[in-house]
C-alpha cells in the first residue's frame, strides 16, 4: 500500500525538465569557474543525473541510483561538481520521503560519501576550488538535513493517511449504524401495523355476517392503521432523501404521549391491554421517548403474534432519575418459552435501543410460567450510551423475581 496518492506526473515532469535545463545552463559557466569545458560526454551525464527526476516519486530508489552513480562518474572525469549537485540532493530527499529509514539512511550516507569523494579528488588533483574541510562539512550537513526533512515529510504523510483511514472507518461505522437504525425502525413500524391489520382482518372476516357493526369497526381500524403505517414510512424515507419530502406528514415521531392510541389499536383486535402511568409525567429526550414507545410497540406486537387475546398490562413509571416501562401479559396465555431471547430482529432492536440511551432491558418468560414480561429502564439524566447506575431506584420498582436470571439483559 502506497503511503500517499501519486503526485501529478505533470509536476514531476516539469521539475525534472527544469532541473536538467538549469544544469545545462550552469555547465556554460564551467570555464569561467576554472573547470574543464563540458563536452558531449558531460552533457550526456547531465541528462542521466537530472532527467530521471520526472519519475522520482514513482521510482525513488532507481532515480537515486542513477543520480548518484552518474554524479560519481561525472566528478571522476573532472567536471564541475556543482552542475549536477542539486539532482543528488533532490534524489536524497525523495528517497527519505518515500522509503523507510532502512533504505533512506544508507542512501543519505552514500550521498555524503559521494560529495566527500568529489572534494577529495579535487584536493588530490591540486585544484584550488575549495578546501577539503569545506567539502567534508557539506558532505555531512547537506545529506543529514535533507534526510531529516524527508523523514518528517514521510511521517506527516503516514499520519495523514492514518487519519484518512480512521475517518473512512468511522464513516463506515456511521453508515452501518444508520442502516441498523433504519432497519429497526422499518421492522418496528411494519411488524406492528401488519400484526394489527392481520388480527383485525381476521376479526372482520369472522363476524362479517353475524355482527356487521364489529366488522365495520375492524375495517375502520385497518384503514387507520394502514394510514399511520404509510405516514411513518413516508417520514422515514424522507430522511433518506437530500431534501424534505413535501408529502411527508407534519405529525412528529411517536412517543409515550401516544401510548393510549397504541393500546386502543391493539385492544380493538380482542387483546385487552391496560395502560397505567405512575409518577408525574414529564418531557424526556426525543430519542429516549421514541425508544420507550418502540419497545412497548414491539412487545405488544409479540403478544399479537404469539399470545393473541392474552390480558396485557403496560405500566409507565416516572422516577426522579429513571423511566421504567413494564409490558406483561398473563392470564394463562404466555408467549412460548422456546422463542429465542437472544435472536430475532425485534428483540435485538429493543436491546440496541436500550443500550444506545444508557438503559437496561429485561426480556423473558416469568418464573411462575404465567405470561411473558419486558422491562425497560432508561436513565432520565444520563447521556446516550452511558451505562445506567445500579443501586437504589426511585419510586416503586417492579418485582425482579418475575424474570429468570438467564434472560435478563443489562
Amino acid at each position: 500500500m502506497k503511503l500517499r496518492p501519486p503526485r501529478s506526473p505533470l509536476v514531476n515532469a516539469l521539475m525534472g525538465i527544469a532541473m536538467t535545463g538549469l544544469a545545462l545552463l550552469l555547465g556554460q559557466d564551467a570555464a569561467a569557474q576554472r573547470w574543464p569545458v563540458l563536452d558531449p560526454v558531460a552533457y550526456a551525464l547531465i541528462l542521466v543525473v537530472n532527467l530521471p527526476a520526472v519519475v522520482r516519486t514513482r521510482f525513488p530508489v532507481a532515480v537515486f541510483v542513477l543520480a548518484q552513480s552518474g554524479f560519481a562518474v561525472y566528478v571522476a572525469l573532472g567536471y564541475w561538481p556543482v552542475v549536477n549537485s542539486l539532482a543528488t540532493l533532490l534524489a536524497t530527499y525523495t528517497l527519505a520521503s518515500e522509503r523507510p529509514a532502512r533504505i533512506s539512511v544508507p542512501g543519505a550516507a552514500i550521498t555524503g560519501l559521494t560529495w566527500l569523494g568529489a572534494g577529495l579528488l579535487d584536493e588530490l588533483n591540486g585544484g584550488d576550488h575549495g578546501s577539503l574541510a569545506a567539502a567534508a562539512g557539506q558532505a555531512l550537513v547537506f545529506p543529514t538535513v535533507l534526510w531529516w526533512f524527508g523523514a518528517l515529510s514521510r511521517r506527516a504523510t503516514e499520519l495523514t493517511r492514518a487519519l484518512a483511514a480512521e475517518q473512512e472507518e468511522r464513516a463506515r461505522r456511521e453508515v452501518a449504524y444508520e442502516r441498523g437504525r433504519i432497519a429497526r425502525e422499518l421492522h418496528d413500524v411494519v411488524a406492528h401495523h401488519m400484526a394489527v391489520i392481520s388480527v383485525q382482518s381476521g376479526l372482520a372476516r369472522f363476524v362479517f355476517d353475524s355482527d356487521p357493526a364489529t366488522a365495520r369497526a375492524a375495517l375502520d381500524t385497518i384503514a387507520d392503521t394502514g394510514t399511520e403505517a404509510l405516514d411513518e414510512l413516508r417520514r422515514m424515507l424522507s430522511l433518506l432523501r437530500e431534501g424534505p419530502d413535501p408529502r411527508a406528514p407534519d405529525r412528529p415521531m411517536p412517543g409515550l404521549a401516544r401510548l393510549d392510541e397504541l393500546v386502543a389499536r391493539v385492544g380493538a383486535g380482542g387483546t385487552p391491554v391496560a395502560l397505567t402511568v405512575e409518577g408525574v409525567p414529564r418531557p424526556i429526550g426525543s430519542g429516549a421517548d421514541l425508544c420507550a414507545y418502540r419497545v412497548v410497540q414491539e412487545s405488544l406486537t409479540n403478544v399479537l403474534k404469539h399470545a393473541p387475546g392474552a390480558p396485557t398490562e403496560v405500566v409507565v413509571r416516572y422516577g426522579r432519575q429513571y423511566l421504567e416501562v413494564d409490558v406483561t401479559n398473563g392470564g394463562g396465555r404466555s408467549i412460548p418459552v422456546h422463542i429465542p431471547t437472544g435472536t430475532g430482529h425485534g428483540l435485538i432492536g429493543m436491546r440496541e435501543r436500550a443500550k444506545l440511551y444508557g438503559g437496561r432491558i429485561d426480556i423473558g418468560p416469568r418464573d411462575d410460567g404465567d405470561g411473558f414480561a419486558v422491562r425497560l429502564t432508561l436513565p432520565l439524566t444520563a447521556r446516550a450510551g452511558a451505562p445506567p447506575a445500579t443501586g437504589r431506584r426511585d419510586g416503586p420498582a417492579p418485582d425482579d423475581d418475575r424474570l429468570p436470571p438467564a434472560v435478563r439483559e443489562g
